[in-house]
C-alpha cells in the first residue's frame, strides 16, 4: 500500500510520465512529439527516434527520416546546453536565438583546443555556407573535404565544432537524410524566412509554457538546466506566464487544467539520451540507486521503465534487443519488455531497399553532462557530426 509520504512524489512522478506521453493517448508520429517536448535531444540518431517510437504512433524509424526529409516538419541543431536537439521546424526561429548565444565562448574554446585559430574558422563558416548555397544539403564528410581543401583544420572533433559554428551562427541545420547520413542545409532554402523580429520575453514565456507541457511539474532550476539558460531566464518566462499555472502545495510549477495523470505507462524500452532521463535537475525518480549504470561521464545508456522506474539497460547486437535486468523481474514484467523489444526490433529494422537504421556515430571525445558548460560531442560510444 503506499504511504501518505509516497504518494506525493508517485503522483508527481505519474504527472511527468503523463507529460512526457509515456502513459495516455499516443502523439501521431514525429512532428506532434516534437510539437509536445519542444525539444528532443538527438545526438544519438538512433536514440531520438526510439523517443519518437515510444510516445507516438510512428510505425519506423523511416517515417522520422520522413519528417525529416519529406515533410521539413522538424530539424536538428545544437540548442540547449550546445547539444544536437530535434525540435519542430517552427520553433527553430524562436529557440535558436533564445539559447545559442551563450554556447559561441565555449565553442571558440573547444575549436582552439582543436589546433583551429578564429581567422580559420572563419574562413570555413564561409566555405559551408558558399558551399551549401550553391550546391544544396551536403553531408559532414562532403563538408570537411571542402573545409579541407580551403586549408582548414578537420581532424579529430574539429570538423563537429566548425560545423557547430555555421550552426550557433543561424546559417545551417541538419536537414534532410542523405541515405544513412543526416545532411546539412541552409536555413533560408530549408525553412524559409524567417519572421519578422525576436521578441526575448515573449520567447521566454513560450519556452515555460512548451516546457512544462512536456515536463510538468517542475522547478525553476529544472527549467533552467533543460534549457541552458541561467535561472533568472527561467524565473522570467515562469512569471510570465503565472496566470496559466496550476495552484500547487509543492512549490513547483505545472500548467493549469492539464488532464489527469492517469496509471503508469506499461513496461517499456527508451532509447539512449531518452528526454526522460534529461528534462530535470535530477533524474533520482527514474533511475534510483542505478544511476551510474545508466549514466556516466554524460553517456546516456537504453534502459528499460518498469513502474515508472528503470530496471535494467539493453543493448541491440545484431539487431536484436538484450536486455540486462538489475534485480530478477517479473514473469508479467519480462514478458512485456520481451514483446516490446520485438517492436523496438521491428521499428528499427530496415525497410527493403533501405540503408540500416543509423545508430551511434563513432565521434571521439566526451558529452558534455547536461546542465553543465556544454559542448557538441558524441553520442555513447557515439557522436554527433
Amino acid at each position: 500500500m503506499t504511504t501518505p509520504d509516497a504518494a506525493g512524489p508517485l503522483r508527481r512522478q505519474a504527472q511527468r510520465l503523463a507529460a512526457q506521453l509515456l502513459s495516455g493517448p499516443p502523439a501521431a508520429g514525429t512532428a506532434e512529439v516534437a510539437r509536445w517536448l519542444l525539444a528532443v535531444q538527438a545526438q544519438d540518431p538512433r536514440g531520438a527516434r526510439l523517443a519518437v517510437r515510444a510516445r507516438s504512433r510512428a510505425k519506423s524509424a523511416a517515417d522520422v527520416d520522413t519528417a525529416l526529409t519529406r515533410d521539413r516538419s522538424v530539424v536538428v541543431t545544437w540548442l540547449n546546453r550546445g547539444t544536437l536537439h530535434l525540435v519542430p521546424a517552427e520553433d527553430y526561429w524562436w529557440l535558436h536565438p533564445l539559447t545559442t548565444p551563450p554556447l559561441l565562448r565555449g565553442n571558440a574554446r573547444r575549436l582552439a583546443q582543436e589546433g583551429v585559430p578564429p581567422a580559420d574558422a572563419e574562413r570555413a563558416v564561409t566555405v559551408i555556407e558558399r558551399a551549401v548555397t550553391a550546391e544544396g544539403p551536403l553531408t559532414r564528410a562532403q563538408l570537411a573535404e571542402r573545409i579541407a581543401a580551403a586549408g582548414v583544420r578537420t581532424q579529430g572533433q574539429a570538423i563537429v565544432h566548425l560545423l557547430a559554428l555555421a550552426s550557433l551562427r543561424g546559417l545551417i541545420v541538419r536537414g534532410p537524410m542523405a541515405e544513412r547520413d543526416h545532411a546539412y542545409a541552409l536555413v533560408r532554402d530549408w525553412l524559409g524566412a524567417p519572421p519578422a523580429g525576436f521578441d526575448r520575453d515573449r520567447a521566454l514565456a513560450e519556452l515555460a509554457v512548451r516546457y512544462l507541457a512536456g515536463h510538468g511539474p517542475a522547478s525553476d532550476r529544472d527549467l533552467a538546466k533543460w534549457a541552458g539558460l541561467p535561472l533568472r531566464d527561467a524565473r522570467c518566462g515562469l512569471a510570465a506566464i503565472a496566470g496559466r499555472l496550476a495552484d500547487r502545495d509543492d512549490g513547483l510549477a505545472d500548467l493549469a487544467l492539464r488532464r489527469d495523470a492517469g496509471p503508469l505507462p506499461p513496461p517499456r524500452l527508451l532509447g539512449a539520451y531518452d528526454p526522460l532521463l534529461l528534462g530535470w535537475d535530477s533524474r533520482d525518480p527514474v533511475v534510483g540507486p542505478h544511476g551510474r549504470l545508466i549514466a556516466i561521464n554524460g553517456l546516456f545508456r537504453p534502459f528499460a521503465l518498469v513502474g515508472g522506474r528503470a530496471v535494467g539497460t539493453w543493448s541491440l547486437p545484431g539487431g536484436k534487443a538484450a536486455l540486462v535486468p538489475f534485480a530478477p523481474l517479473s514473469g508479467a514484467e519480462a514478458a512485456a519488455l520481451a514483446a516490446d523489444a520485438a517492436e523496438v526490433e521491428r521499428f528499427l529494422r530496415p525497410e527493403p531497399g533501405r540503408e540500416p537504421e543509423p545508430g551511434p556515430e563513432a565521434e571521439p571525445g566526451p558529452e558534455a553532462e547536461p546542465g553543465l558548460e556544454a559542448e557538441p560531442g558524441p553520442e555513447p560510444g557515439p557522436a554527433d557530426g
